[in-house]
């Protein structure tokens, strides 16, 4: 028995030594086949020990199927990503973020209220950080849940911006409000096999998207 586990230890040595630093099933199979081979005759392998030992096998191999399975699911699911996310370009998105692109003489800007808020303030930033407008939404601005309100930025440069929104209660706490982008996917990105859509020079990952729409509706 000593000359069998030198065997299976030096079977298991040569498999951590390896880059895999696993056994696969094969490996087990032929630690299997090497005791049998190597077991004392006057002594051998009792039967209980030998269906438990098979019985392991098995388990291992149904392991390795599933990994297998999974493995081919996981691939199929990230062609279906892939393929999702190039037929996004030219769709109008929004996805959780605090950015605004600017493109002509109005922009649309968008966040969310915990709770019906009684005022809410927008204040929007240039890449370099400075004020360039503050926005006081009215009533319909100020309902829970997703907001939509139009910015009108006559003579401010295309480009890029970003936004913060507070807001207060009518007794004057403070309510959770959370930024949305909004925009036009122009490309995709793929980073590590995962899909990244590019808007106003941004990218956004599925795991971020809210909503999809068609242009001008």
């Amino acid at each position: 028995m000593a000359a069998i586990e030198g065997l299976i230890g030096n079977a298991m040595g040569s498999a951590v030594a390896s880059q895999a630093a696993s056994l696969g099933k094969d490996d087990f199979l032929k630690m299997m086949i090497a005791q049998l081979q190597n077991q004392d005759p006057l002594n051998p392998l009792d039967g209980t020990d030998f269906t438990a030992q098979l019985a392991q096998f098995s388990s291992l191999e149904q392991l390795y199927n599933m990994t297998k399975q999974i493995e081919t699911m996981s691939l199929y699911q990230s062609s279906l990503n892939n393929v999702g996310a190039l037929s996004l370009i030219g769709k109008e998105i929004a996805a959780a973020g605090d950015t605004v692109t600017v493109e002509g003489s109005s922009a649309q800007v968008s966040y969310s209220l915990a709770q019906n808020a009684g005022k809410v303030t927008i204040e929007i930033y240039d890449d370099k950080g400075t004020l360039v407008a503050t926005l006081e939404p009215g009533d319909e601005g100020r309902k829970a849940g997703e907001n939509t309100i139009t910015w009108d930025c006559s003579g401010v440069k295309s480009g890029t911006y970003t936004f913060d929104v507070s807001a207060v209660s009518v007794s004057g706490d403070a309510i959770e409000a959370d930024t949305v982008m909004t925009g036009r996917v122009t490309g995709v990105t793929f980073v590590d096999g995962a899909p990244f859509l590019s808007v106003g020079g941004r990218s956004v990952s599925f795991g971020d998207l809210i909503s999809v729409r068609e242009p001008g509706t």
